[in-house]
């Protein structure tokens, strides 16, 4: 069976090496998009989220420039796969906050620029990553899923794309 040569490339270890960042860039530009256009202002588990699809899209970027061969590839794979893990795991904690009764949702905490002005950046970083009462606010959905919901998706997403990328054979 003869493939077209677009498709070719598309589905080659870089083709899907560049479309992982393309779709990072995307989310991200969407973000902005729903950040500066619409209002939406990104909480700290937001911002979190935002720095994982980051690094995956450069990780993405990167190995698409590399083009490696079997090794390169696993590594560059397990780094994403490391990034959507993690960012998954943000999101996650993220939907479940959103998901908590009224009652037991967090307090708010303090502002970004107040926690990286007023503590140690560790502490400022664990504050980051904990989320706050501001995350239990859904503003714009989708279909009905929130923000997080569909980046928790888009993390799996990453997560699949890039266990094939380590495991494929070609």
């Amino acid at each position: 069976m003869n493939q077209h040569p677009l498709l070719h490339t598309l589905c080659s270890v870089r083709g899907i090496f560049c479309l992982m960042a393309a779709a990072s860039a995307g989310l991200i530009a969407f973000a902005l998009y729903l950040q500066h256009v619409v209002g939406e202002h990104p909480c700290p588990l937001c911002i979190t989220q935002r720095l994982f699809v980051i690094a995956i899209g450069v990780v993405s970027f990167l190995a698409a420039i590399h083009n490696p061969g079997q090794v390169g590839r696993k590594v560059w794979a397990s780094l994403a796969l490391t990034g959507s893990a993690l960012g998954g795991i943000v999101a996650g904690r993220h939907v479940w906050i959103q998901h908590l009764p009224a009652d037991q949702v967090p307090a708010c905490g303090p502002s970004l620029d107040y926690m990286f002005q007023n503590f140690p950046f560790q502490k400022a970083i664990q504050l980051l990553f904990m989320g706050d009462g501001n995350c239990a606010e859904i503003g714009w959905t989708l279909l009905g899923f929130s923000i997080p919901e569909w980046t928790l998706l888009a993390f799996t997403g990453f997560a699949v794309v890039s266990l094939y990328q380590a495991f494929r054979k070609a």
